[in-house]
């Protein structure tokens, strides 16, 4: 039997797909009896040190065994002598995620937000319709680094050094990925996340790709669309390409961490040989095959990633 964690956080990284997931979290907490913990706080995503402990003591005393969920950068709990929980995480395509986030600000998603201007109320009608290729033609503040910087600093953590965009802080987030991470995803392949997730966290997860599947659950994950998208022109998103090249550089890691996992549990990717830059706007999902035997060390691999 393999060990039960009690502590499971998701520090969910914007327009991931995390609405989707926590959607589904929701009824599987109903339906398996843990305790999901959300915040209502979607914005502050780096902390003082005070602020670090104090969420770190309100999430260690929250009744067990729980899920706790929100947008904030990786906390290192053992540094305040907590116990240090299971992570996990889901990541995508930069320029995809970037895109989805610029246009979500100003037009929310197909659940009618017409009030999406409660969202950012201080956003001006000029900078609310502004066109997405003079952003990152005329380098826009909104459209350049440091805010391009955006998916490592989840897995970096709290360091000031974690928001600047650069070597160190790639290295640190594939430190913590491979240190304190039990799964990140790709959500490209989310049926293979959730698949693996159901694997490792049965307790949380269990039947969670039936739920998934089911077609009046898709027709809610299909309301957290954004709308109003456009795509930019090849100039332009070859210089987003180049202004992230950290961020793809810590995706391909991601990809290729995750393809080995799956590999490893025998779901088998048709892997295409890459291109001369991302394919940011055809969708490709992976064919995934039904799983082969399971290796005799699977368990052991999973109670090694459980104690650490």
């Amino acid at each position: 039997v393999l060990p039960f964690p009690s502590q499971v956080v998701y520090n969910r990284v914007g327009k991931c797909g995390s609405r989707t997931v926590v959607l589904l979290l929701r009824i599987l907490s109903e339906k398996h009896g843990f305790n999901l913990v959300t915040s209502d706080i979607h914005n502050k995503t780096r902390l003082t040190k005070n602020e670090q402990m104090e969420l770190i003591k309100n999430i260690s005393t929250a009744e067990q065994p729980y899920l706790f969920t929100r947008h904030v950068h990786f906390l290192n709990f053992s540094r305040f002598g907590g116990d240090q929980p299971v992570y996990i995480n889901i990541i995508r395509d930069p320029v995809n995620r970037f895109l989805s986030n610029y246009f979500f600000r100003r037009f929310g998603d197909w659940r009618g937000e017409q009030n999406h201007m409660i969202r950012t109320p201080s956003m001006r009608q000029e900078e609310r319709y502004l066109d997405i290729n003079v952003c990152i033609l005329e380098n826009y503040p909104e459209c350049s680094n440091p805010r391009l910087f955006y998916i490592i600093p989840y897995f970096c953590g709290q360091h000031p050094r974690c928001r600047e965009p650069g070597e160190w802080a790639l290295e640190r987030a594939k430190l913590n990925v491979n240190e304190n991470f039990l799964l990140v995803g790709i959500l490209e392949e989310l049926e293979d996340v959730l698949l693996l997730l159901e694997r490792f966290l049965p307790h949380y997860f269990k039947d969670v790709l039936s739920i998934y599947k089911n077609p009046e659950h898709r027709k809610l994950g299909n309301l957290t669309v954004t709308v109003k998208k456009t795509v930019p022109s090849p100039e332009a998103i070859q210089i987003l390409y180049q202004r992230m090249r950290y961020e793809y550089e810590f995706y391909y890691y991601v990809k290729e961490q995750f393809h080995l996992l799956k590999r490893k549990f025998g779901l088998k990717s048709r892997i295409r040989k890459p291109r001369p830059r991302p394919e940011f706007f055809i969708p490709s999902p992976l064919e995934t095959e039904e799983p082969i035997d399971d290796e005799e060390d699977d368990e052991k691999w999973l109670e090694d990633i459980y104690k650490r």
